[in-house]
């Protein structure tokens, strides 16, 4: 029977045919085949789950239970990403693969072994592994045998089982996105609390050993000469004792100076208002500061708040350009609110080499936000948002 291929076929009244189609196309052969598999896969995940569960388990009274079951669980680590892989590639499930466990970051070998116990990914994946034998079995046997009996309906039959398939991968191989990414959140930001610490330890080190410790020295090796002179010559050595005293004096200003850089005495004593208008007073251009906060937040918060101020006001001094510049703070539900605003020349950018960035690095390791709005030509504003915790907690 050929086929028609004029008009004069179907003026005719003669009815024809489609062509023949295959009735399985190769998204349900992949279905079929990710079902077929299911036997050979859930017998080794099954036998692997209960031999290191159960060796794990009875070895736990001796040194080696413990490793043995760290290990384990580092395996089936690699047998969920596998049964992943595989999911992806027959079922088109997009599983996300979870955080690798940062055992290069978890200090020595008790802290690295308690880590890889308390995954919950290996657990859940030795879960998914112990509990799916009789579901491969079952799934094995089916289409087997309805690819000789009920070859008619199996593509309804497999898409059905395979749904099955796709829930199980999703609901104990696919992590929790938030946890994950509350994780990956938490993993940063500590990371930037403790590269800042440090960082601020090495500038205080450098500045106590470069300035007051220096002028000290100085001092003491002055006054030792005076006292040599006092005697012999009474006016060299009252001319050094001045100039002892007048390093006393720089010496002072440098150790306040200092002490201020690590937590002002008025931060402490009045609140963010008074301190700010202090660093303000220190601006190379006008500042206007307004805070309006009904209570004093934590005194954490209220240093972080004023440390971004200070740097904020340094930047425009040194970088903008401006005439003009206003600080204001206040309180908005559970978050305080800080905009800094200048008429300068514009252009700040988080990557600029200005300490933006060090900046909100800083508030995002508190939860907090940074927001820089700064076109060509000005104005500059900067928001930084920080989370409200009374000052009682």
């Amino acid at each position: 029977m050929t086929a028609p291929n004029s008009a004069a076929d179907r003026a005719d009244g003669t009815d024809r045919l489609p062509p023949p189609r295959f009735a399985y196309d190769a998204h349900t052969w992949k279905e079929i085949a990710h079902l077929l598999l299911n036997l050979p896969v859930t017998v080794f995940g099954f036998v692997y789950a209960v031999t290191v569960l159960s060796t794990g388990g009875a070895l736990t009274v001796t040194a080696i239970g413990l490793p043995l079951l760290a290990l384990s669980l580092l395996g089936a680590r690699q047998l969920g990403k596998l049964e992943r892989a595989r999911a992806r590639a027959l079922l088109g499930v997009r599983v996300e693969e979870p955080t690798p466990l940062p055992l290069a970051r978890g200090g020595g070998l008790l802290q690295r072994l308690w880590l890889a116990l308390r995954d919950p990914v290996g657990w859940r994946t030795l879960l998914y592994d112990a509990i799916r034998l009789p579901w491969g079995i079952l799934t094995f046997c089916t289409v087997l045998t309805s690819l000789f009996v009920l070859w008619p309906v199996l593509p309804f039959l497999a898409r059905g089982l395979a749904n099955v398939d796709r829930m199980m991968v999703r609901g104990l191989l696919s992590p929790s996105d938030e946890l994950e990414r509350r994780i990956a959140e938490l993993e940063s930001d500590r990371g930037v609390v403790v590269d800042t610490a440090a960082a601020d330890l090495r500038r205080i080190e450098r500045d106590l050993h470069d300035g007051a410790q220096a002028r000290l020295v100085n001092l003491a090796m002055g006054l030792g000469l005076a006292k040599e002179k006092l005697l012999e010559d009474p006016d060299a050595a009252a001319a050094m004792v001045a100039e002892a005293h007048g390093e006393v004096k720089l010496a002072l200003q440098e150790l306040r100076d200092l002490a201020r850089g690590i937590h002002p005495a008025v931060l402490t004593d009045r609140g963010l208002d008074a301190a700010l208008s202090s660093v303000a007073s220190r601006c190379t251009v006008p500042v206007k500061v307004t805070v309006d906060l009904p209570t004093r937040p934590a005194a954490a918060i209220e240093g972080i708040a004023y440390f971004t101020v200070s740097e904020l006001l340094q930047n425009v001094s040194k970088h903008s350009g401006a005439r003009s510049a206003s600080v204001d703070v206040w309180r908005a539900e559970e978050r305080l609110l800080i905009q800094v605003r200048d008429d300068g020349r514009g252009g700040a950018r988080l990557d600029g080499g200005s300490g933006m960035r060090g900046l909100a690095d800083r508030l995002g390791a508190v939860d907090g936000l940074f927001v820089v709005d700064s076109p060509a030509g000005g104005p500059t504003v900067v928001t930084a948002e920080l989370p409200w915790r009374d000052r009682t907690q």
